[in-house]
């Protein structure tokens, strides 16, 4: 075996295992909403974050259904610059009564943003949408089932809610709800405000999606470099063919 045919398999190896680690992340590359959980009755931000998965197109209209079987009396969004915000209501099958004790009769159901000439999602790139909510109603989650446009004309249809023991091939963000195990959990949830309590959960799940994207590369790196150790030690250890 000649050192070179050793050098070449190590590299593959590398390459492999590198390629093998990194698939799950990049599987996973569809429309999240962050942070995925929060309180019942309470009041929160949530970041719809929304990653381009096309080389030849970008991501210029997102839409994010939001279930009016349990309404969210509120619903405010952040301004993106770049792109126009709209939302669409529903009337009520059943009025319901807010925490002032007014009748709602209807609710925001839809949220779309759309993208001016410049500001399209690229390729590579993601883009984070904004929204406040509450008070969340009493249920364990809320299933928000979005539709990604692309400048092609291709929409991609994240919807599929969660099921046991698959693993849905379009997703729909999902957003998990627990109830309140305390007044003072509750009071602090909503004396700290939307803004502050998603700000630090946005921020450490993107850190810690980042970590995990750096642990998965040192990783498949570490397994190349002793798949190449390996081969060049066995290469050395072969008899010399005889002349």
């Amino acid at each position: 075996m000649r050192l070179t045919h050793v050098v070449r398999a190590g590299v593959a190896v590398a390459a492999a295992v590198t390629a093998a680690l990194a698939f799950p992340a990049l599987a996973s590359a569809h429309v999240t909403v962050n942070p995925n959980t929060a309180v019942q009755g309470g009041y929160t931000k949530v970041t719809f974050r929304v990653p381009n998965e096309r080389d030849d197109a970008s991501t210029t209209k997102v839409e994010i259904a939001i279930p009016t079987d349990k309404p969210i009396a509120s619903v405010s969004l952040k301004p993106v610059q770049g792109w126009t915000a709209a939302t669409e209501t529903a009337k009520l099958a059943t009025p319901v009564k807010t925490e002032g004790g007014a009748e709602l009769t209807e609710a925001v159901s839809k949220i779309t943003w759309t993208a001016d000439a410049n500001s399209a999602i690229k390729p590579h790139q993601f883009q984070e949408f904004d929204v406040s909510l509450g008070p969340l109603p009493q249920v364990d989650q809320i299933v928000f089932k979005a539709l990604q446009t692309y400048s092609s004309g291709e929409v991609v249809r994240w919807i599929d809610e969660p099921a046991a023991g698959a693993e849905a091939e379009h997703p729909a963000p999902v957003l998990k709800l627990s109830k309140k195990t305390d007044t003072a959990a509750a009071a602090a949830t909503t004396s700290a405000g939307p803004a502050v309590n998603a700000a630090d959960s946005s921020a450490s799940s993107s850190s810690s999606s980042d970590g995990t994207a750096i642990g998965l590369g040192i990783a498949g790196l570490v397994l190349g470099l002793a798949g190449l150790i390996v081969g060049v030690l066995a290469y050395r250890r072969s008899p010399s063919p005889s002349a």
